[in-house]
């Protein structure tokens, strides 16, 4: 079977919610993430997707295995750190669409399936008739000790696809890293598209 990548719709996508959470518990354990995971909260998180009017999952499949995927939302239905720092700077969330994730196993990068899980992202937010695109991500020191020597960024490739980085824009999730007993405050910073 050839590699499919297809967008659902909210409860569209329950079927894949399994294979959706070990992919983001394997994908995010690398750096710069370093997320200690936890089946019991990534089904709860996906259910707060499927739940929301508007949301879409962008998952690929190669072989009948889930081997990336993404997620967005309109702003207006999600939690206040992601809100918050919009509606502080004078923003209005309900012209504003988030993307969630983007997680893609190591093999299959380069390969052009995540500038599609961008693109199907944003057919979505022109679709409900919003204006802007927006995603987080987490800010780690340059000296952090698990970062790899050949670590790179995805600042450039970001870029590429039309995303501003706005550091005044920031909130903070909490999770588990690797290397932590319990859950801690984590720093992140938006990137912005005006859609043309």
């Amino acid at each position: 079977m050839a590699l499919t990548i297809t967008s659902y719709s909210g409860r569209d996508a329950t079927a894949f919610f399994d294979d959706l959470a070990r992919l983001r518990i394997t994908v995010f354990r690398d750096f710069p993430y370093l997320y200690h995971g936890d089946s019991d909260y990534e089904r709860q998180y996906m259910e707060i997707y499927a739940r929301s009017e508007g949301s879409i999952f962008v998952i690929a499949v190669d072989d009948g295995l889930v081997v990336g995927a993404s997620t967005g939302t309109p702003m207006a239905s999600e939690t206040d750190e992601v809100k918050g720092p919009f509606l502080t700077a004078g923003y209005d969330p309900d012209t504003i669409f988030y993307f969630g994730e983007s997680v893609l196993l190591p093999a299959y990068r380069g390969r052009g399936i995540g500038i599609a899980f961008f693109e199907q992202r944003e057919a979505q937010a022109r679709k409900l008739g919003l204006s802007t695109c927006t995603f987080c991500a987490v800010e780690r020191p340059a000296d952090h000790p698990r970062r790899p020597a050949d670590y790179v960024p995805l600042d450039a490739f970001w870029g590429k696809l039309g995303y501003t980085h706005h550091p005044e824009l920031r909130t903070h999730f909490s999770w588990r890293d690797l290397d932590e007993a319990e859950e801690s405050p984590k720093p992140l910073s938006f990137w912005l598209k005006t859609l043309p």
